[in-house]
């Protein structure tokens, strides 16, 4: 289960994304949770994925 709070969504992806996952697509299909959905979430806080961290900033 993903955290409702924004930032502590950012907080918990980026975690995942650094320690486990190579990409958001690899995390998302792991996690079975809808990609547009996490970055719209997310971009409503003015975070942004950035693939070359593979990280939100």
């Amino acid at each position: 289960m993903l955290p409702k709070d924004p930032h502590m969504l950012a907080s918990f992806l980026n975690l995942k994304l650094r320690d486990f996952y190579p990409s958001l697509d690899a995390l998302c299909e792991d996690l079975e949770v809808d990609r547009e959905e996490i970055i719209a979430k997310l971009e409503a806080e003015e975070y942004t994925y950035d693939p070359d961290k593979n990280a939100f900033v």
